[in-house]
């Protein structure tokens, strides 16, 4: 199944932009029919892509870019909303999208226990469509990286590798060790994506470089979340996510530990340089999803969609806060 932090609900204020977007992709995947599967219509390749691509899943990474915008210095003018906008573009559409289509793909296996409808499971996509969308994704994303500057273009080359990395053989993070996989997926959604929007703006510095660290690993426990599931398929064909390594107990333990530890860390830095307010800001948000882990805590495998949707906007909120520390505190 495809990996990420779990998708927010379409009414989000990314969820218009996920839902305009993701039709590119699939006017991009009908561009290339001549090319790759020569059985199904553009249509079809339309809609399937758009099921492929993950949306839902966009979110992450352009709420991260955003974020590190705002740290890096992103002004209200013209110029600097279109480098925001072309750098969300990068995030999700382009180098999210590749990701998950990668990643479907690999998990294709998988898929056929878990969730039988998605395209690859159900054979609705011709390998030859799919590696050429990923190729002119990737491609796309690349160029549109270098546009923003040679920092921003070295960040998504990065990302690319971990994606590639969490997904495709050898390799294959998430095969191998679920520690591993959970850690290059959050710090590819959350910490790459964090930088580059700062480096977009020329402006990476120490505070920015430590905090996408701290939110990066608390990503981690939401990619732990994100696991459950799938646990029956991952544990089927020996897949070592951590929920089929420690059992939905264990997991959503350490998912929890991962979540708030690296949130209070977060919060002791911000309070270390005197932001008392953003501090004052984070540490409310923080507390909002202490309730709701102890309510998830009475079914997790049930309540983990609950729980996503109702945590991670606090969660994202607190990563804000942060940014407006960094950017207002000249740290």
């Amino acid at each position: 199944m495809a990996k990420g932090t779990p998708a927010l609900d379409e009414r989000t204020v990314f969820g218009a932009a996920a839902r305009s977007s993701v039709s590119t992709v699939g006017r991009f995947g009908a561009v290339l029919l001549p090319f790759g599967d020569k059985h199904a219509g553009a249509a079809a390749i339309n809609a399937s892509l758009k099921t492929f691509a993950k949306p839902g899943t966009w979110f992450a990474p352009m709420w991260a870019i955003m974020v590190g915008a705002v740290a890096g210095g992103a002004r209200w003018d013209a110029l600097s909303l279109v480098k925001i906008v072309a750098a969300m573009a990068l995030a999700g559409p382009l180098l999210c999208a590749f990701s998950q289509i990668v990643n479907d793909w690999c998990d294709r296996d998988v898929d056929r226990i878990n969730e039988p409808d998605r395209p690859t499971a159900a054979n609705l996509l011709a390998p030859r469509t799919i590696v050429l969308v990923a190729a002119g994704l990737a491609l796309a994303a690349l160029a549109l990286a270098y546009a923003l500057g040679t920092a921003v273009l070295a960040i998504a080359a990065l990302g690319l590798v971990l994606a590639l990395a969490y997904s495709v053989p050898p390799l294959r993070l998430k095969a191998r060790n679920g520690w591993l996989a959970n850690a290059a997926c959050a710090f590819a959604y959350e910490g790459c994506a964090w930088v580059a929007g700062a480096a977009a703006f020329g402006h990476v510095t120490r505070g920015t470089l430590v905090l996408a660290t701290l939110y990066s690993l608390g990503s981690h426990g939401l990619m732990t979340l994100n696991d459950f599931k799938s646990i029956d398929g991952d544990r089927r064909l020996g897949l070592r996510s951590i929920p089929a390594m420690l059992g939905i107990r264990g997991a959503l333990m350490q998912a929890f530990a991962f979540i708030d530890v690296f949130q209070v860390l977060a919060i002791g830095y911000v309070l270390a340089h005197r932001a008392w307010i953003a501090a004052a800001f984070m540490l409310v948000l923080f507390a909002v999803q202490l309730p709701m882990q102890r309510r998830m805590a009475r079914d997790p495998a049930a309540l983990a969609p609950w729980y996503c949707a109702s945590a991670i906007p606090p969660f994202v909120w607190g990563m804000l806060a942060a940014a407006l520390a960094i950017r207002y505190g000249g740290f």
